[in-house]
């Protein structure tokens, strides 16, 4: 910053033609200019400036330094306009990533209005279900189910979640109905893989006693999105956040189960948030953007309180 501040001075000096005009200009003494140019001077290791009482003048150095550096100043300005109408308008690329099942239900339909709101912005838009380092994959937003402890990091949180346990009329028909959690040991429960091992699924009484069932069941996938689709097929028990089934819960295509537990509490956190990188200057797609999430799911939030 002092040799950007010396390289001023010094352009300054040479349009001005004196060491008190360019102080004025910027609200420094003449000997803080000189300082200045005798900095610029050492650095160099050449006389930029033939000083008398009367004049200045340049020295055949001090011509070719300041080409040079009127033209590096001019380019810093150019690029300080141009990211100041960045934060104004905003435009360019927004890398956007999302975990499926809150990416497919809700924000893939969304995009058409963010991008029709916003036309001179480009979203570059992945899913998948891993762990993405955002800064190493340079992305802008990562839409995340449960919150990562990060401190590096900005966690918005844009849905509150809570697992709920449901099937379809039709499987209930067929296979009955599912009064206390050991029972689920006979039923075909669809699980989400974590890992190769078995499934347990618990609950919690209003008494605060707690219940573990392993169960198992015919389909086991780590696409939520799929595992709502076998349920609705009637193919067996399902256990989703809240918000991912909110429309089936209240169409009645899925029944809730066993309500009067608290299901799987404490394990995971499964609000929805938007995460990205602390920024003293965000940048505008990314405060949009993130505003648009939190606007969209608002009347999520109604519903659910």
């Amino acid at each position: 910053m002092e040799n950007l501040k010396a390289l001023r001075s010094f352009v300054l000096v040479v349009q001005a033609g004196s060491l008190s005009s360019a102080g004025r200009q910027i609200g420094l003494s003449p000997a803080s200019i000189s300082r200045y140019i005798n900095a610029l001077e050492d650095e160099v290791g050449s006389r930029l400036l033939n000083r008398s009482s009367r004049k200045l003048s340049l020295t055949e150095a001090g011509m070719i330094y300041y080409r040079y550096a009127e033209r590096i100043l001019s380019q810093l300005e150019e690029a300080s306009s141009t990211i100041s109408q960045l934060q104004r308008s905003p435009r360019g690329v927004l890398r956007v990533h999302s975990r499926q099942l809150i990416g497919v239900q809700r924000i893939i339909p969304a995009m058409p209005e963010f991008l029709t709101r916003y036309p001179d912005i480009k979203v570059d838009f992945t899913m998948s279900n891993a762990a993405v380092d955002i800064v190493e994959h340079n992305v802008d937003v990562d839409i995340r189910i449960g919150r990562m402890e990060d401190s590096a990091l900005i966690a918005r949180k844009l849905l509150h979640g809570e697992r709920v346990l449901c099937a379809s009329p039709a499987y209930l028909r067929r296979a009955g109905p599912i009064t206390a959690p050991g029972e689920l040991v006979a039923h075909n429960c669809l699980t989400y893989r974590l890992n190769d091992g078995s499934t347990t699924w618990r609950f919690m009484d209003p008494q605060g006693a707690v219940t573990e069932v392993p169960v198992e069941g015919s389909y086991q996938s780590d696409s939520g999105p799929s595992l709502r689709s076998m349920a609705l097929a009637g193919l067996g028990v399902i256990m989703m956040p809240d918000w991912s089934i909110s429309e089936d819960l209240a169409s009645g295509a899925l029944v809730p189960l066993l309500t009067q537990f608290r299901v799987s509490y404490g394990t995971f956190d499964y609000g929805v948030y938007a995460v990205y990188q602390k920024n003293r200057h965000m940048s505008a797609k990314v405060r949009l953007f993130v505003d648009f999430l939190t606007e969209l799911l608002r009347g999520d939030r109604a519903a659910a309180a």
